[in-house]
């Protein structure tokens, strides 16, 4: 019985996870930023000749007032033939997937978190539970990377916050069209970052994570930055507080993938229709961002312009 309530909430707090892997893209002075002079938006246009691919800066959890989305996104998504996401959003609540990622994101050996932690940070995260209430005990088997994610979306949940972000807002939105939809990556390779995260060294990743869920004013300030496209305030927010605390966690989790995504972003030019491409704002912004990474590849990157301009 004890077994089977225990993995019962491994389900549920996993299914809690699923969402905060796309939030890993968001919450943790680009040279583009100043040089466009249109109204401030996330969504960019990106073209070639006649052909053009948009591009849209998300952020994977929102509360209800964050809605309506800006215009630019929704003139985007009308002109679209086909809309591309990090990963398969609708795929990620599949029984199967939760099962996968389940065994993948908990110890299935000997170790614990008591045996990989050293005292300051065990003490810490049992201190952080007991104020959400859940028992350390119940999460001994939890990875870092799961255990994280899983209280970065409680808290989130706790401040209003949902699934409901703009990646699964237009992932609906989409099939519900009749629209086509594809991915820049798998759901595995999403469940390996996750997997990764904190490994060998523990009691850091918990100690610096749990320090960051005290922040929640950084979480307002990014979500404002997001909406009007301050792509300085977003990579001072996340992008230099990132490489400060862990250059391995930004090569892995931006760089490294911004660069798988951009020779897929490349083929789109190619293929028939009209794609809009949606991913972490942070993914946008930097020097190693989306938005750079074209511009040197020879495109033309400017943002999309309201109606009203």
């Amino acid at each position: 019985m004890k077994e089977a309530y225990q993995f019962n909430c491994w389900m549920y707090l996993s299914r809690r996870a699923a969402a905060a892997v796309l939030a890993l893209s968001f919450f943790s002075t680009s040279l583009l930023a100043g040089a466009d002079t249109g109204s401030p938006s996330s969504v960019w246009v990106i073209s070639s000749g006649e052909q053009k691919v948009y591009l849209g800066g998300t952020v994977h959890l929102l509360r209800p007032s964050d809605f309506p989305l800006p215009e630019q996104y929704e003139t985007a998504y009308q002109d679209a033939d086909k809309l591309y996401f990090e990963t398969d959003i609708s795929g990620m609540s599949d029984m199967g997937t939760q099962a996968r990622m389940l065994q993948r994101l908990t110890y299935q050996d000997e170790r614990t978190l008591r045996s990989v932690l050293n005292e300051e940070a065990y003490s810490a995260l049992a201190s952080h539970l007991e104020t959400v209430g859940l028992p350390i005990a119940m999460l001994q088997k939890f990875k870092p990377g799961l255990l994280i994610s899983t209280l970065t979306v409680i808290e989130m949940q706790k401040m209003g916050f949902s699934p409901q972000g703009v990646d699964a807002f237009f992932n609906t939105r989409a099939r519900d069209d009749g629209k086509a939809v594809g991915q820049l990556e798998s759901i595995d390779d999403q469940i390996g970052f996750l997997e990764a995260m904190g490994e060998g060294d523990e009691s850091e990743f918990i100690l610096l994570s749990l320090q960051d869920l005290e922040k929640a004013e950084m979480l307002e300030q990014m979500i404002d930055a997001w909406r009007i496209g301050d792509n300085d305030k977003l990579v001072a927010l996340f992008i230099d507080d990132m490489k400060e605390r862990s250059n391995d966690l930004y090569q892995n989790i931006l760089v490294s993938r911004n660069n798988h995504w951009l020779p897929m972003m490349e083929a789109m030019f190619s293929q028939q229709g009209t794609e809009f491409v949606l991913v972490g704002a942070a993914h946008l912004v930097g020097e190693d961002g989306l938005l750079q990474l074209l511009a040197g590849k020879g495109y033309t990157v400017s943002r999309l312009q309201g109606a009203s301009e």
